[in-house]
């Protein structure tokens, strides 16, 4: 049985066992209740994490924490913007801004990894970062994997949606211990508006987190460790964060009707060419029967 997620354009469903799984996980933590593994959060940007799970991640026993990207464009237009003459600076900086975030909120690690593809990137890398995001679920056998929803926000959160349900069946197929796929918010288009902390509508069921005064002090004080991002994290909540069950996409069609939000960027980056993208690596992983 399952049921049906209406997201724009897209038709996503979700089985009643995922929701359920969700809600155990969820509830668990609400309730003070530890994990017997640690939670994977897979992040397309330095920053990303704190954005949509900082202060979930400081109430969780054990944090395994993955960038798909560095952070730092090829172009080096955001490293000059910030001050630095290499994008190779401007990575290593934002790697030590996520790094002195956990700490602040006192989020316990038991890994920090990078793949280091390069920042707007990860749409053409779509099969490697899939492998080598079910090699950490593998290595890590993860209670839960917190990742970004599809929605055009992104072209790199997109891609990160799309291989962490990948490697998810790339696990499952082997019959290993495939993790709770919990979806955190990022931003998407909605009427010309970007839209932050709220997911595209559906018919499914978000699960609202609101803080205390402390905890939001916490989380402001993580966000402001991104010095390099101040000028875009200023607008994003710090009161709250949301979660929902990973709906299971379709990544032929587009997350919404309209215009993505990344296509209203200059990122070489179209919703038609990233679904032409997601489409051959989806073929190569079916034709290699997911392995």
């Amino acid at each position: 049985m399952t049921g049906k997620f209406q997201n724009g354009a897209v038709n996503v469903r979700i089985s009643d066992r995922k929701v359920s799984s969700f809600a155990n996980f969820m509830s668990g933590l609400m309730r003070g209740g530890g994990t017997t593994r640690p939670v994977l959060v897979v992040a397309a940007h330095p920053d990303d994490e704190v954005i949509g799970a900082g202060e979930l991640m400081g109430r969780l026993p054990e944090v395994a924490l993955l960038h798909v990207t560095d952070g730092a464009p090829l172009d080096g237009k955001d490293a000059r913007a910030a001050g630095f003459s290499t994008r190779e600076e401007y990575a290593r900086a934002r790697r030590l801004e996520a790094r002195a975030a956990l700490e602040v909120g006192g989020v316990r690690t038991v890994m920090f990894r990078s793949l280091d593809v390069p920042d707007q990137q990860a749409s053409l890398r779509l099969l490697e970062i899939t492998r080598r995001v079910a090699r950490v679920f593998e290595e890590l056998e993860p209670e839960a994997v917190i990742t970004h929803p599809y929605e055009g926000g992104h072209p790199d959160h997109d891609a990160t949606a799309f291989a962490v349900r990948c490697a998810w069946r790339m696990v499952h197929a082997r019959k290993l211990r495939a993790p709770v796929l919990v979806e955190m918010t990022s931003y998407h288009n909605r009427a010309g508006c970007m839209v932050r902390g709220d997911f595209l509508p559906c018919g499914g069921t978000s699960w609202p987190f609101v803080f205390s005064v402390l905890a939001r002090v916490r989380k402001q004080q993580m966000l402001d460790c991104h010095a390099t991002q101040q000028r875009t994290l200023r607008s994003f909540p710090a009161g709250s964060e949301r979660f929902r069950p990973a709906p299971d996409y379709d990544f032929a069609r587009a997350p919404h009707a309209g215009t993505l939000l990344y296509e209203m960027f200059d990122w070489g980056m179209t919703g038609a060419r990233w679904r032409m993208l997601a489409a051959a690596a989806l073929e190569k992983l079916e034709a290699a029967k997911w392995r």
